[in-house]
């Protein structure tokens, strides 16, 4: 089995404005870097667009219609400061959400080893009643609920290493004692969220706050320490990845100084825990990363580890 790699163009017509770090060029980038040589095998798959019944397992049928009913017939609509919506933005967060959905379903059912979902907008600021943060859809949140209900697991994680705080996982999970979260975030940092002392119902929530300017060693500890053995401890049956690359010591946004070897070292450490406890079935899908060039070279080393498991 090989690695799969989900994408849509459509996902690049979601137009957020002129100097909007959240742009298209960022998948434009990550997909020509997949295109090089290492990555000749992947399994290349077009992403469907996710159906109301997946979506709404996370977000109620009324959220969902606020966010579809902002979407401007031409030019730009602002859900928030910073969440921007255009013509082609509906179509885009259907097909993220999709391709997580069919990313789980290809990895399930034994089509694909794991697999990468290139897409965009991201997901995991999305709170069940709040599109924010660049975020519409909820995509892994989503394609966890979607796991269950199609497949008839129980227990999923879901493990972030954006530099921001996925508070909107985190929000759809809390309560839910099957459903696990895991963080590490720079922190004081956008949305605030995150803090080391929120557990969850069952210990099911996991935030591994970092400070400005942690590196390799901090984020190395983190996972030793208290990620992976949190992780291995709920023994999820499917791991899902938010894979944000604007830790990386290059992006614009924030400053954790993550390297490309970085994620490829976590990626690596997750597999091996899906390995032993889920049968090494995994499903990534694109967050953050604003840096083009340490977008795509991170991102790079991230799928090069997938296809390596």
């Amino acid at each position: 089995m090989v690695t799969g790699l989900f994408t849509h163009a459509a996902c690049l017509a979601h137009d957020t404005g002129d100097g909007h770090p959240e742009c298209a060029e960022r998948l434009q980038a990550v997909l020509a870097r997949l295109e090089g040589e290492d990555f000749l095998y992947l399994d290349r798959r077009e992403a469907p667009k996710a159906t109301p019944e997946q979506i709404a397992r996370i977000h109620p049928g009324d959220s969902v219609d606020r966010v579809l009913q902002a979407i401007p017939p031409r030019g730009l609509n602002y859900i928030d400061g910073d969440t921007v919506v255009s013509s082609g933005s509906g179509e885009a967060a259907l097909r993220a959400a999709g391709a997580v959905c069919a990313a789980v379903d290809a990895v399930m059912g034994g089509e694909l080893r794991n697999a990468f979902c290139a897409v965009r907008p991201p997901g995991h600021h999305a709170e069940p009643d709040q599109a924010m943060g660049f975020c519409l859809f909820n995509n892994v949140a989503i394609g966890a609920a979607h796991a269950r209900a199609r497949w008839g697991i129980k227990r999923v994680a879901v493990v972030d290493f954006d530099v921001h705080h996925g508070n909107g996982t985190q929000a759809a999970f809390a309560a839910d004692p099957d459903l696990f979260y895991a963080s590490t975030h720079q922190m004081p940092l956008y949305p605030g969220t995150g803090a080391a002392h929120d557990h969850g119902v069952a210990d099911n929530i996991v935030n591994v706050p970092l400070r400005p300017y942690a590196g390799s060693a901090e984020l190395r500890a983190a996972a030793e320490r208290v990620l992976l053995p949190k992780l291995e401890g709920f023994a999820p049956e499917l791991l899902i990845i938010s894979a944000g690359f604007d830790a990386h010591a290059s992006d614009p946004l924030a400053q954790l100084q993550f390297t490309d070897q970085d994620y490829y070292w976590i990626t690596e450490r997750l597999l091996q825990v899906a390995d032993r406890t889920a049968g090494g079935r995994v499903v990534s899908a694109l967050e953050g990363g604003y840096d083009l060039r340490a977008l795509a070279s991170a991102s790079a080393a991230h799928v090069r580890a997938l296809m390596l498991a």
